[in-house]
This record gives structure tokens, C-alpha cells and sequence, in this order.
């Protein structure tokens, strides 16, 4: 409540001006405030004066060009969207080669990986291999469940490496174990190991196995180029040639020992073949007397045998000079 002797102010928006009325307290003689407004009504209907309203001039030439600017980029925008999803041949199933089905994601034709790829399972097409291409190498790791490395295959262009705990090779159709490797022991499986190089297979110790055979209508040859051959077998070793001959070479000396049992030779006929042969004078020997066709067989006492021309009786006695020699 105003005091008496104050003014109250008011402000009224008349003529796109603001104007200040003050009027005192009420006064004999004083002009009310619905007089003034009358007054000042009464004034511009008299002089009416108009005031443009909007935006004119460089301000309206600039927010056309704006706008106008805004529509290209919004239809260069629309344009380039929709060759995008023409180029990348975007569908409700995927984008380009790239198709998703309910058991995963399909990929048809080439596709590039620049950093690792990360999946379960990889499968091709029926009718189509698989193929795995890189520049350098290809690697394929397995992990646990806490990230550590238990097995690793690199296939790159000098060799192909594996990695792991056990390799094993497996047979299509029963799932036969092929071919399995650890720190222990390799294992073929197969039943028929097949070396076709022309040095034939080169093992650096010793090979256990119950049978060896070769081919049929080849020849079985085992060699040590530098070294012995040992062939072992606690309850016997047996080499039988069923349709040709059994051959022993040796260049200084070829031995045969029974520790507890004999020596049997077995055959329609037993030919020892350059053996040494024994003479001996004899004061009825003539040069005319007919050519020698039968000898004996004589042994030295350090078991060297020997021919001696036979006789009515034993002629080793006196042909035993080549026992000397021996």
C-alpha cells in the first residue's frame, strides 16, 4: 500500500514504445487512468502511423539461403544412402555376401579378415571346399577357458606346424585312429605303411615290428650303408624265400652260431664252393694217369675245410698242408 505523497508507476506497450505513466495519488481536479487511455486512443486514431513486422532486407536473403542450403544436403545425404545400400547390397537378411540364418552367419565367395577372427565352428558349402589364403601364413589356436594356449596349427610356406599335447589323424568313416604323435610314442594305425622314395625309409634306432613284406613282384632289401644290420627276436628269426633263392654276401666273413643247439642243412643237394684244395705226391702218380673228379672233404682242427683228391684211402694226412696256412 503507497503512502500518501508517493507515486505509482505503471508501464503500458503503445507504440512499439514504452511509456512510463506516473500519476500521483489521487487528486481533486487529477485525470484518472481510464481518461488518459481514452485520450491516448482519441491520438492514434487521429494520426495513424503503420510499423512493418517480420524479417526484411540482407537478414531474410540470408535465412532463404540457409534453408535452401539445409535441402541440398539433406537430398545429397538421402542419395548417398541409398547408393550405399545399393553398392553394399544391403536386404533384410544381410549386407553383400554377408547373410545371417538362425545357425549363424553365411559367407558366399572371398572374404578378407585384416584383424583375428573369433568363432566356434566353420563350415562350407556342400558342394564347395573350404579354403583358408594367406599372404604369409595361416594359424589356427585353441584356448581355455582362461586364455592360455593349448594347441596351435601353422601352415605356412616352408613347413607345416602343430602344436600340442597329442596329434592325431583320424579315418573318415569309424573315426580309426590313422595316425597319432606325443612325447612318448608315434603310432600308424593303418594297416598297410607304404614308403615309395627311392632311399626307402632311414630310421635312426631301432624298429620293432612283427612282420615286413614287400610288394608284390619287388624286391624286400634291408641295408645299413655304414654300419650292421641286427635282426633280434628272443623265440627265433625265420627268412624264407617260398619261390627263389635265399642269398648271403658278405665281403670278410659270414658266421653261423648255435650257442646251445646244431647247425642243420637241409637240401637235395650242398655245394661249398671255392674251397681250398690239398696235394699231395705220390710215387704211382704218372701224367698219364686219368684226370681227378672226386675229392674228400677234409677239416682243419681250427674247423677249416678243405679238398684233398680221393683215394683208395684217407688222403687228408697228406694234403694237411693247408692247415698250416690257416
Amino acid at each position: 500500500m503507497d503512502r500518501p505523497g508517493n507515486l505509482a508507476t505503471e508501464e503500458l506497450k503503445m507504440d512499439e514504445k514504452w511509456i512510463i505513466v506516473n500519476e500521483e495519488v489521487r487528486r481533486p481536479g487529477a485525470m484518472t487512468r481510464e481518461q488518459y487511455i481514452l485520450a491516448t486512443q482519441h491520438n492514434r486514431t487521429e494520426n495513424p502511423q503503420f510499423y512493418p513486422v517480420g524479417i526484411y532486407g540482407w537478414r531474410k536473403r540470408c535465412l532463404y539461403f540457409f534453408v535452401l542450403l539445409l535441402l541440398v544436403t539433406m537430398i545429397v545425404n538421402l542419395a548417398m544412402t541409398v547408393w550405399i545400400l545399393k553398392v553394399m547390397n544391403f536386404t533384410v537378411d544381410g549386407m553383400g555376401n554377408l547373410r545371417v540364418t538362425k545357425k549363424g552367419i553365411r559367407l558366399e565367395g572371398i572374404s578378407e579378415f585384416l584383424l583375428p577372427l573369433y568363432v566356434k565352428e566353420i563350415n562350407s558349402r556342400k558342394d564347395s571346399p573350404l579354403v583358408l589364403q594367406s599372404d604369409r601364413n595361416v594359424t589356427v589356436n585353441a584356448r581355455n577357458h582362461m586364455g592360455q594356449l593349448t594347441g596351435q596349427l601353422t601352415v605356412g610356406a616352408d613347413a607345416v606346424e602343430a602344436q600340442c599335447k597329442r596329434f592325431e589323424v583320424r579315418a573318415s568313416e569309424g573315426g580309426k585312429v590313422l595316425f597319432s604323435a606325443d612325447e612318448d610314442e608315434i603310432v600308424i594305425g593303418a594297416d598297410r605303411l607304404k614308403v615309395t622314395g627311392t632311399e626307402g625309409a632311414v630310421f635312426g634306432h631301432s624298429v620293432e615290428t612283427p612282420h615286413i613284406r614287400a610288394e608284390p613282384s619287388q624286391d624286400l632289401k634291408l641295408e645299413s650303408p655304414t654300419r650292421s644290420l641286427v635282426m633280434e627276436a628272443p623265440r627265433g628269426v625265420q627268412i624264407n624265400a617260398a619261390a627263389g633263392d635265399l642269398k648271403a654276401t658278405c665281403r670278410k666273413e659270414l658266421h653261423l652260431q648255435s650257442t646251445e643247439g646244431e647247425i642243420f642243412l637241409n637240401a637235395d643237394a650242398i655245394r661249398l664252393g671255392n674251397l681250398p684244395m690239398g696235394s699231395f705226391s705220390s710215387s704211382s702218380t704218372s701224367s698219364s694217369a686219368p684226370r681227378q673228379t672226386i675229392y674228400e672233404l677234409c677239416v682243419c682242427p681250427s674247423g677249416k675245410l678243405y679238398l684233398s683228391p680221393a683215394g683208395a684211402g684217407s688222403t687228408c694226412q697228406s694234403s694237411s698242408n693247408i692247415c698250416l696256412w690257416s
